[in-house]
């Protein structure tokens, strides 16, 4: 399987570089499951860009350190925020259905998310990322340079290393990688020049999360044992507001929420104080505080007052308001009982964002030559300690376009011979409970030893349970076939490592790493950054 450029993933990261990549290079986008399965697909809020001349580049940028907790890196900020509105434009073009405001100076409603000093939030209702992700699945789907391999499940980059372990080279290549058909369980081989690594976060390695089943890691992971410098793992966004019912996967609550008014309050449950707002007593920004701020709020209060839950209350607003800004919001509660314009949301927080990934320019580039990552996968520095809201499908679309750039400026070159997946030694497996047993351990302990407050013990604790882990993963993996679940387990221990060594780094909190362990902040703010064993 021969492509000038191979995607993997499938959300506006990817979809971007494909399609600012097509009109000159063939391109395979390699999807785990369908297009529209990723964490792109769920966003609700929208997308964070200066399109107002109330607004200006300085606000944005400085509301962005200031949510980062001082490591945000300015250049990488600057350079996102600056090339905001040509990425909406280019959405725009693409035919994406903003909700519309005719009284706006661009003809599109704005609206504003904690952390946010402006309204900036360009959006489709509150299901942004479904709008964006149709619109351009549909052009990606209908042009003649693009090939699509939804259900197919990346295994291992292919490196010179790889090729030659024997003699391993100072500088190696990326060259491709191997990917398991789903349908068939066949292994391919894509070589590629160029690979782009689009594969999203990984909040499946957490026990509770907003994200999708797909989020696990896999392109931090893979391009890790490929030899690339991670950074700032330790910094796991936890979304504040996650649907609290027993028959509601992941649900998010967008933070749009918070931003039209919506007050969080004690439910029921804690007595006397039922009904009462809580925000102000850890933060004067209150409901507007930025999300690790209000995160650790809302478990401080869980865990104080022995509650399953809180409440997050915007039924004081006008109920067309409500049913016209948050129709997904509003009908998937209905569906389980709760009327938003009439009662309270029960939330909890959840893992939600990877702030952290594998280490880039801006034009995507990683230390491999040949291997690309952007989005959620990559950490360019924008996000810092904390991801300020709906920064994040900015930085899919500016850096994606700026990645197809640089590889459409490189002269096409010749790819190796790539040696076919060799399954010779190993048979299928004899107890996949194993795998079902293993997975659910990880982010159960991973969810009370690595959330949103953290000991140097627990994350020890973590540390020894993940290495008897990997361990027993490692030799499943060399023995028997491959599963989709076997694969994306492997990924998530490598993840859940990478997490817990970068906390452990940190002897300080910041931003979205709380240690009751080192609660100050030390004076100069700097980047965990993690570095293979190449020579393993």
């Amino acid at each position: 399987m021969k492509f000038d450029v191979a995607i993997v993933g499938s959300g506006l990261a990817g979809l971007s570089v494909a399609l600012h990549l097509a009109e000159t290079r063939t391109v395979a986008i390699i999807s785990k499951r369908t297009l529209q399965d990723g964490a792109s697909n769920w966003a609700q809020g929208g997308i964070a860009a200066v399109l107002d001349s109330g607004d200006s580049h300085k606000q944005h940028i400085d509301d962005t350190l200031v949510a980062g907790g001082g490591l945000c890196d300015e250049g990488a900020t600057r350079f996102i925020v600056e090339h905001g509105r040509e990425a909406i434009e280019w959405l725009i073009g693409q035919g994406v259905p903003f909700t519309r405001d005719d009284t706006a100076e661009l003809g599109f409603h704005l609206t504003r998310e904690g952390g946010h000093s402006q309204r900036r939030i360009i959006h489709a209702a509150d299901a942004t990322g479904h709008a964006v992700q149709v619109t351009l699945e549909e052009k990606v789907r209908a042009h003649p340079n693009i090939t699509l391999f939804e259900h197919h499940c990346a295994i291992d980059l292919i490196t010179s290393d790889k090729l030659h372990p024997v003699k391993k080279s100072s500088q190696p290549k990326c060259y491709g990688l191997y990917v398991q058909d789903e349908k068939t369980g066949q292994v391919l081989t894509f070589a590629a020049e160029h690979t782009v690594m689009a594969t999203g976060g990984a909040g499946k390695v957490y026990l509770y999360t907003t994200n999708p089943d797909t989020a696990s890691g896999d392109g931090i992971a893979m391009a890790w044992r490929a030899g690339c410098r991670v950074s700032n793992m330790e910094f796991i966004q936890f979304h504040p507001t996650c649907l609290y019912h027993p028959y509601a996967k992941s649900f998010l609550i967008t933070e749009a929420i918070r931003g039209e008014g919506g007050l969080l309050k004690l439910p029921p449950e804690a007595g006397a104080s039922a009904g009462k707002r809580f925000m102000l007593a850890h933060d004067e920004r209150a409901e507007l505080a930025p999300r690790d701020v209000v995160a650790r709020a809302i478990d401080f209060e869980i865990k104080k007052r022995g509650l399953d839950y809180v409440h997050l209350d915007i039924s004081h607003k006008p109920a067309d308001f409500l049913i016209e800004h948050f129709p997904t919001i509003y009908a998937r509660c209905m569906e389980l009982g709760i009327d938003i314009t009439k009662e309270p949301i029960p939330i909890v927080p959840a893992a939600h964002y990877t702030c952290g990934g594998v280490v880039t320019d801006l034009y995507g580039r990683t230390d491999l030559p040949g291997l690309y990552a952007v989005g959620e996968t990559a950490c360019t520095g924008l996000h810092g300690a904390n991801r300020l809201a709906s920064n994040s499908l900015l930085e899919c679309v500016v850096i994606g376009r700026a990645c197809a750039t640089d590889i459409a400026g490189k002269e096409k070159g010749e790819v190796p011979y790539l040696p076919d997946w060799d399954e010779s030694r190993v048979t299928d497996a004899d107890e996949e409970v194993v795998i079902a047993h293993n997975w659910d351990e990880l982010r159960r302990f991973m969810w009370n030893y690595v959330g949103i407050v953290r000991t140097t013990k627990r994350l020890e604790r973590a540390q020894h349970r993940i290495a008897l882990l990997k361990e027993e993963i490692d030799e499943y993996y060399q023995n028997f076939r491959i599963t989709h679940d076997l694969l994306e387990l492997r990924n998530l221990v490598d993840v859940a490592s990478l997490i817990v060594n970068s906390a452990l780094q940190r002897h300080e909190s910041r931003g979205l790493h709380f240690s009751r362990d080192y609660p100050e902040t030390l004076p100069k703010a700097l980047p965990s950054i993690l570095t293979p064993n190449r020579r393993k």
